[in-house]
């Protein structure tokens, strides 16, 4: 009681160490808390993590001066499985062609991700995280191939979704940070979606390559559950790069491809985009006098 000093009343045992449990509860409960304390790390969560650790920590280093090259492909809309496809090929199939198979990371938002063929999933956080790692690697010649595929939307937002896993958006300007935040130097990014043009004037950089399959006002097309491969990627990721490893040729050589596919039937072109910074030529060039010869990349589902 107020005004009455400890020694007035005498306590039991029994009520001083309830009353230092209540005085130690009340310490714990007012002091700033952190928020890994408040929202713990899922074990999806710390999985994925992991993963990217344990891949990006087995890339080897190079050999030589030469410039090399780092891939990481991103399937994001794990509802449909032709994302996941692509993906999937450019790790196994596409990377080893640009001499970089054990350097490429895949994040696919598929059921196969969990257990079939384990990976870590498109996710925001799982993308920073993957940069961050691959960032200290890049020597400042070397180059980063960035692959999205996933749907795109009017607002220039592509859908990083797998419910009830994950459900987010990256915006243009959200990738440009990702990216420069990590410090990655050198970059080629593809963005795979309708409306991709539109990440063209966030991502436009000196020493930036970004190709898009579509216009910044135009779908692109090939995606959905009957579809094993989107028209970009069969004509840029899979015909485009047999016939050529410069990935500015193998544009070209797509967007003829895919006027004609999109023509034929009657759809409204989708206008395949392609930005190329005033430093990237050269570099792409010292890159691709370092190749040697490759067999053609062989698609693993059936294509139409």
């Amino acid at each position: 009681m107020r005004g009455r000093s400890s020694s007035s009343t005498p306590q039991r045992p029994g009520a001083r160490r309830f009353a230092g449990v209540l005085l130690a509860f009340l310490i714990v409960w007012a002091a700033p808390v952190a928020a890994d304390d408040i929202a713990p790390v899922s074990s999806q969560a710390a999985r994925d993590r992991a993963q990217i650790d344990s891949t990006v920590a087995a890339m080897p280093p190079p050999v030589d001066e030469a410039p090399v090259l780092y891939v990481i492909g991103v399937a994001g809309d794990g509802t449909e499985d032709v994302f996941r496809n692509e993906v999937r090929f450019l790790e196994d199939g596409v990377a080893p062609r640009l001499g970089a198979s054990a350097r490429t990371l895949a994040l696919i938002n598929h059921a196969d991700s969990l257990d079939t063929v384990p990976r870590p999933l498109a996710t925001r956080e799982n993308l920073r995280h993957a940069l961050h790692a691959i960032a200290p690697k890049l020597r400042a010649d070397d180059l980063l191939l960035l692959y999205l595929t996933m749907h795109g939307a009017p607002d220039h937002h592509l859908g990083v979704v797998w419910p009830p896993h994950v459900d987010e958006t990256l915006a243009p300007k959200e990738l440009r940070a990702l990216l420069d935040g990590a410090g990655i130097g050198p970059r080629i990014i593809v963005v795979s979606a309708c409306y991709a043009g539109g990440f063209i004037p966030a991502l436009r950089a000196p020493d930036t390559l970004v190709i898009t399959a579509a216009a910044a006002d135009r779908p692109s097309f090939g995606c959905g559950s009957e579809s094993t491969i989107t028209f970009f990627g069969h004509a840029w990721l899979l015909d485009g790069l047999n016939r050529d490893r410069d990935f500015t040729a193998a544009y070209r050589d797509a967007v003829r491809a895919i006027a004609r596919r999109e023509a034929a039937l009657g759809y409204t072109p989708s206008r395949p985009q392609i930005d190329i910074g005033k430093r990237m030529r050269p570099r792409l060039a010292r890159w691709l006098a370092t190749l040697p010869p490759a067999a053609p990349a062989r698609y693993p589902y059936p294509v139409d």
